[in-house]
């Protein structure tokens, strides 16, 4: 049974993915990022921000954990372990203020976020959360219960053109498409059928499109997996900016602000150039984690 993630949860941030990451616990959906920063785009770890809460509750243990070597990232992780009250709320990616026996509620201060090696580099700093009955492991990377959001996301139609509005070493960040109504709601871009689409298309293996049925899940008229429920398997394609690959979308929801996310590590854009991004079937797909 799926445990169900509040709007409340979600309030003190502006941006979520479920399954934008090759980690176990997003590949059904078992785990949500959350982002409390504006951006798109990633920040260095001297933005050291103060992580919100997402849930209410007892904390029961905070641990430390090695992260794999990056030059950009700390060396160490944590985990956070909440007692909701039913679940047991396991928080990584937050060197944490916080101590056995403190209670939280939603949006308090837990510590400050940490830029982990478990990030690729164009990830932005954020909350993992996940759930796990107060009997499961709490320590192993699976086990975690599949979420539910309790909250409307809008898809937005995109026609694959947009203009960089911000560059980085692996990363491009579009105009397009934009937020109807910042701040009001969270927003995707959407399929070809209206399923809000999340995940890294196609360089994680799978993803999701929130609103789905079972069937096809297609993009610019190409299809782009399978939907079981919410969850997607992609097909094998590459992803094409200006007539050259790239790496792949970043797909997400976003509540203040909305672009489509470019991976690009081996290519750059500039600022105020306009990029036309198409989908071709593919024998050698990116697939990364």
């Amino acid at each position: 049974m799926a445990v169900t993630l509040s709007a409340d949860a979600l309030s003190p941030y502006r941006r979520f993915s479920l399954y934008n990451s090759p980690y176990v616990a997003h590949v059904r959906g078992c785990a949500v990022d959350l982002y409390p920063n504006a951006g798109l785009g990633p920040v260095t770890d001297g933005d050291r921000s103060i992580a919100p809460s997402p849930v209410a509750g007892e904390v029961i243990d905070t641990r430390t954990v090695r992260a794999p070597s990056k030059p950009y990232a700390a060396a160490n992780d944590h985990l956070v372990l909440v007692d909701t009250g039913e679940y047991v709320a396991r928080i990584l990616h937050v060197e944490p203020s916080v101590a056995a026996g403190d209670t939280l509620a939603i949006g308090d201060g837990m510590g400050r976020l940490v830029r982990a090696g478990f990030f690729a580099p164009w990830v932005d700093n954020h909350v993992h959360l996940e759930f796990r009955d107060p009997d499961a492991n709490l320590s192993r990377a699976s086990g975690s219960e599949p979420l539910a959001l309790d909250v409307d996301t809008e898809g937005l139609d995109w026609d694959g053109v947009g203009e960089v509005v911000e560059s980085g070493a692996t990363y491009a960040i579009l105009d397009a498409p934009a937020h109807p109504a910042p701040g009001e709601r969270f927003v995707g871009i959407a399929s070809d059928g209206g399923a809000v689409l999340d995940g890294g298309l196609v360089h994680y293996a799978g993803g999701g499109a929130h609103g789905s049925r079972d069937g096809p899940i297609s993009l610019f008229d190409q299809e782009v997996g399978r939907a079981t429920g919410r969850d997607v398997s992609w097909n094998d394609l590459e992803i094409v900016a200006n007539g050259a690959p790239i790496t792949g979308l970043s797909l997400f929801c976003a509540r203040d602000t909305f672009g489509a996310k470019l991976i690009c590590p081996d290519r750059e854009f500039a600022v105020g150039e306009t990029v036309t991004v198409e989908l071709r079937p593919s024998d050698d797909p990116v697939r990364l984690g």
